[in-house]
């Protein structure tokens, strides 16, 4: 939903003319001053938001549309930090190269390379909600989103604090307050909702309190395209449900602090997978299980205490995991990662998430520290870990030249997540240098795939003409989702001999659009 009375846009030629007067500033023009404290990881790492772009402060949400649009394409990367109260009073609709916006919600829409910062005394979006949509390479640290409706009036964002739908692709949302005050009567939605197709999201030492729902990922049973979300070192408070509720796709759950669950908790539907371990779960009632469906999801549980939690009988449309809290499914992800103890789950997370908290965050024992604020600057090794199936030892930037043998993805199938207008994913696998597919922005991922499991061990990735830098990028097996690579660039991969029916490359960075004309594989 939208608000009730449009605003007139702003023409692009008017964006910058008018930008101090709607609260822009640009302050600079080398990524390395942008705001983004430390680096995403879980499924959203590799996410850089709009590093290496230009950096500019707004106070008003019109001035967020027009430092979007008066960017040069909707991929050029770009920092925007915010300062102030962000209403529908001083959020109008921009139009211009680099953005698609609509007025009365924060839009981001068929963009990628951005990054939302709050600074100074802090960052409010008063009744306002943050749309993204069809975009990637996403990041968000450091607001408050409060009281965001879905009738009554103000209106924004269907209801939702932060929403993502529609091919969203690296998302993280970090040290962020989400809140609202009521329910669904009181014309209140989701905190944090994802549906149709959203994949690899981070929402990390955020506070989620005072609304019926926490969020959702897959707006009904049929819904079930979104998954590899982390959610980690969150704060869930004066919750009714769906913290999450998850269809389909795979949700790993830790290091959260879960206090005053109304009525459910973690609502694992349709087949989806939740791997929930070392949370504290305080003054609540069913925490974890299948609820208000007989479409059933699974978990994998470990480590989590339970503190006065109470559980509901078993019935036709409820199934409550407790009082064992055993596990149904086994659940693997792609990453290491840091794991506290959950005894010290509440302390910590008191201490670090939420925004204008000073962006802590836990040191891995249950320490609050300060990160870089270097957004290219790696996450230092893991103290505890949880390692990542079939681990393999990432490869270093791929060499030149072309493998020997013979090239499985002649004649094998392609998809992916995303595809710039003219391009197909077929033509990675034509043997063709003058055709190609794109991502819709500068990440994206594309995979070959057969009927029958083949052994793969070097895939070699073949740019056409006029092709913008691939920057870092995983290789994936499309099976089970393991990580078999990363590193930087275009060239020969090697790893592992894998036996797979799917295999994936993923960018997660660039500069530019990337057109991968060719994307061979080969046994050895």
């Amino acid at each position: 939903m939208r608000a009730a009375r449009a605003r007139r846009p702003l023409a692009a030629g008017a964006t910058l003319a008018l930008a101090a007067t709607m609260g822009l500033t640009a302050l600079a023009t080398s990524g390395a001053q942008a705001a983004v404290t430390g680096t995403a990881n879980g499924f959203a790492a590799g996410t850089t938001g709009g590093a290496g772009g230009q950096t500019v402060r707004a106070t008003t949400g019109t001035a967020i549309h027009a430092a979007l649009c008066a960017r040069p394409s909707k991929t050029t990367p770009i920092t925007i930090e915010v300062e102030g109260t962000i209403n529908h009073g001083n959020t109008s609709q921009v139009s211009g190269a680099g953005c698609s916006t609509a007025a009365g919600v924060i839009e981001l829409k068929g963009i990628s390379n951005v990054s939302i910062v709050g600074v100074g005394s802090g960052a409010t979006f008063d009744q306002l909600g943050i749309h993204i949509r069809d975009s990637s390479n996403i990041i968000i640290q450091n607001v408050t989103v409060k009281n965001v409706k879905k009738s009554g009036s103000p209106t924004s964002n269907g209801g939702d604090a932060i929403g993502m739908e529609s091919t969203v692709r690296n998302v993280w949302v970090d040290h962020v307050t989400l809140e609202a005050s009521g329910g669904e009567s009181a014309g209140y939605d989701g905190l944090f909702d994802l549906k149709n197709d959203v994949e690899n999201v981070t929402l990390s030492y955020a506070i989620l309190r005072n609304s019926g729902r926490g969020g959702l990922i897959g707006s009904s049973e049929s819904d079930t395209g979104s998954g590899n979300i982390t959610f980690h070192h969150n704060l869930y408070s004066n919750i009714d449900s769906r913290t999450p509720l998850l269809r389909g796709g795979v949700a790993h759950i830790y290091n959260n602090h879960y206090l005053n669950l109304n009525e459910s908790g973690i609502n694992s539907r349709a087949g989806a997978k939740a791997k929930v371990e070392n949370n504290y779960f305080e003054d609540s009632k069913d925490v974890l299980g299948t609820f208000y469906t007989d479409q059933a999801g699974t978990w994998q549980t470990a480590g989590n205490i339970l503190d006065n939690v109470t559980w509901s009988a078993k019935s036709s449309d409820a199934n409550p995991a407790g009082p064992s809290m055993a596990s149904t499914t086994t659940v693997s992800v792609p990453y290491s990662y840091r794991l506290d103890g959950a005894s010290c789950v509440p302390a910590i997370v008191s201490q670090t998430a939420g925004a204008n908290k000073g962006l802590r965050v836990s040191d891995g024992s249950c320490t609050p520290t300060t990160p870089s604020p270097n957004p290219t600057t790696p996450v230092p090794t893991p103290t505890t870990t949880t390692p990542a199936p079939n681990p393999t030892t990432p490869v270093p930037t791929p060499t030149s030249g072309t493998p020997t043998g013979t090239n499985l993805s002649i004649g094998a199938g392609a998809d992916g997540s995303s595809k710039a207008d003219g391009t197909s994913y077929g033509n990675v696998v034509d043997g063709s240098l003058s055709t190609y597919w794109s991502p819709s922005g500068s990440t994206g991922k594309v995979s070959v795939k057969w009927g029958s499991a083949k052994t793969v061990s070097k895939i070699n990735i073949r740019t056409a003409s006029g092709s913008g830098t691939i920057g870092s990028w995983r290789v994936l097996n499309g099976d089970s989702g393991a990580v078999l690579a990363t590193g930087s660039g275009a060239g020969v991969i090697s790893f592992a001999s894998t036996s797979l029916k799917k295999v994936t490359f993923e960018i997660t960075s660039a500069s530019g659009t990337p057109r991968i004309a060719e994307f061979e594989t080969y046994a050895g």
